[in-house]
Order: C-alpha cells, then structure tokens, then sequence
C-alpha cells in the first residue's frame, strides 16, 4: 500500500497589497520574516489577511508593520484575546534595515509592504521600498495596461 503525498496548494500567496502597484513606483524589494502568535498563523493558513493601508515603520533599528489585519478565527483564539491589527515586527537583517532607513530619510521615499506569502513554512512579508506616483504617472499607467489587453486581444483574434 502506498500512501499518496498530500498536494501541496497552488500559489503560497497569502495576501497581496494590489493598490500598492497602482499608488507607487516600486524601487527595490527586500523580504523579511514576521513575528507571529499562534492564532495568527493559524488565521494565514485560512487565508485571512489584508494589506491595505499597511506600511512599515522604522525605529530604533528595527523594522514593524502597521495596518495589516489578520482576522481572528473563532476556533483558534478562544483563549486569547485577539488584536487584529496589533504592530508586528519584521526580522530583517541590520544592514538591510540600515539601507532602507537610509532611503527613506530621503525625500520623496517610503517602505510598505508587497505580500504576505509561504516560504517553506515560515510566512515572509515581501516589502519594498516606493516612491509615490503622481496623477498623470497613474493614467499612464492604466492607459499603457489598456493598451496591453487590446494588443493581446487582437493577435489572440488575428490567430484564430
């Protein structure tokens, strides 16, 4: 008898910061780990976080992510009070942390967080640092993204 392997799941993607792309131009990416409860992993595993409006906040050379929510599960915390949007710290390395306070103090830059995804089995938090977009970057944006759905459409229509 042999036993079959559990299938692990398509996509280790826990949460993603989608306005992020749209609001900021992406400069460069850093991933660090997060310090979590219990509860909290548990929550991840059912897929229950979010990102918006989150950012990373950078004092004393140490790195803490602001914002994000991680809902509670109602079997998992039953014991423990849950705070959904307490301050989580980011493992990162001290040279990292030092370039990213180094960018930041400069004008114009700020450092938020990506995604929350599976990295084996320790969840990792991907954050970059940004600088933000200016009204006519975000229409260029999207007119430049339209303009990328019509040319697949047409040789997709020109093919068949």
């Amino acid at each position: 008898m042999s036993k079959k392997k559990a299938s692990a799941p398509t996509s280790n993607t826990i949460a993603l910061n989608k306005k992020a792309k749209h609001e900021y131009h992406i400069e460069e990416r850093f991933e660090a780990g997060l310090a979590l409860l219990g509860w909290e992993v548990k929550s991840l595993r059912a897929g229950k976080a979010q990102l918006v409006d989150s950012y990373v906040l950078l004092k004393d050379g140490e790195a803490w992510l602001l914002g994000s929510h991680i809902t509670p599960l109602n079997t998992a915390s039953t014991h423990v009070i849950a705070d959904p949007t307490r301050t989580r710290k980011l493992l990162l390395h001290a040279k990292e942390i030092a370039k990213i306070v180094g960018k930041v103090n400069q004008a114009g830059n700020t450092c938020i967080p990506l995604a929350l995804y599976w990295k084996k089995n320790k969840v990792k938090c991907e954050i970059a640092l940004v600088k933000g977009k200016k009204l006519f970057d975000k229409r260029a944006t999207e007119k430049e993204r339209d303009w990328n759905r019509q040319k697949q459409r047409i040789l997709r229509e020109a093919n068949t």
